[in-house]
């Protein structure tokens, strides 16, 4: 991995206060970390990996107009960027380690750096992650980062695992990012006492970090939701070659979807709405006991919404009778 921040310009040079700045903004900032040997300032980043454990990487771009508004406050960006990469990690079971960025944007404006390094590196203390190195260049705005973490061997969650009796759970509430989402495109309105929450759902999302750890070796399979909870249990059920029930009525909605949408949309948002980054699974009956407890301490609301089952199909049931959500999934392309 690239561990110089450096400023690329196609026929155009910088002068000296640019590259400054690049180091003002992001050189030894945010998390310091022992296993850290080398980081920003030489042509790769040197880390030292525990002993007996496997690394997680994982890889995400966001780039304006395609996965964030230009307008979107730069701090929401900063902060945004790396959780998304962090939800990665958790639903993996891994411990946050490294990560790195390439930044492209259309000139340097340093009050933006200002605010999206301070969101950046906000989330990056709490944790306990470190950059480690990355590239800048000139273009149209887009953000890139590469995250690696660790997990001890043999204990990584995947979505491969899912077995038949399995029961699925969902963390936290489902729907309030795509509602936020939709707010902003101005699409939608809400009540002024929910309006800031459901922006805020959709600018700061919760990486259940410290659940994914929890669950490691408890649950048989896990994905972050980040396209729709329609479309990802879809992974988890091709990997595991299962099929799987869901419950729409034990679908967790949120205080403030349930006060502004009827409850056909808020099941719409909810399944199919996407970026919410909460963590499905799939756990035994042997150890739904001790799923309660590891989750109860890691400070993580979950609830159980149906069960794997036999065959390769995806069914919606509501009081037993055969639903059919009405599809929003994201698609990239």
């Amino acid at each position: 991995m690239v561990s110089k921040l450096r400023w690329t310009v196609y026929r155009t040079r910088l002068n000296v206060k640019e590259f400054q700045l690049i180091e003002h903004y992001f050189r030894n900032k945010g998390q310091q970390r022992r296993d850290v040997e080398l980081s920003i300032g030489d042509d790769c980043a040197l880390v030292n990996p525990t002993g007996n454990k496997s690394l997680a990487i994982s890889c995400d771009t966001l780039v304006e107009n395609v996965h964030f508004f230009a307008d979107i406050p730069a701090h929401a960006l900063g902060y945004k960027s790396l959780a998304v990469n962090l939800s990665d990690l958790a639903a993996m079971g891994a411990e946050p380690a490294w990560f790195t960025l390439a930044l492209t944007l259309p000139n340097v404006d340093q009050p933006w750096l200002a605010h999206f390094s301070e969101g950046l590196f906000e989330i990056a203390e709490y944790y306990g992650i470190a950059l480690i190195g990355g590239d800048t260049t000139r273009g149209p705005r887009s953000i890139s980062i590469t995250i690696n973490g660790q997990v001890p061997k043999g204990t990584a969650l995947t979505r491969s695992g899912a077995k038949i009796g399995d029961w699925i759970y969902v963390t936290g509430t489902l729907g309030d990012s795509a509602l936020g989402l939709d707010i902003l495109r101005g699409v939608k309105t809400v009540n002024t006492e929910d309006k800031e929450y459901l922006i805020n759902r959709h600018y700061y999302p919760t990486p259940r970090v410290l659940a994914g750890q929890a669950m490691r070796t408890l649950a048989t399979s896990a994905i972050d939701l980040s396209d729709g909870l329609m479309s990802d249990i879809g992974h988890v059920l091709s990997a595991s070659k299962v099929g799987a029930i869901i419950d729409v009525n034990q679908i967790p909605l949120s205080k403030s979807i349930k006060a502004n949408l009827s409850r056909e949309d808020a099941l719409s948002y909810a399944l199919t709405g996407g970026e919410d980054y909460e963590l499905l699974f799939t756990v035994p009956e042997s150890q739904r006991g001790a799923i309660d407890t590891a989750l109860i301490h890691a400070g993580a609301k979950f609830v159980k919404i149906g069960q794997i089952c036999a065959g390769d199909k995806l069914k919606f049931v509501d009081d037993g009778i055969a639903f059919t959500p009405v599809s929003r999934s994201f698609e990239h392309f």
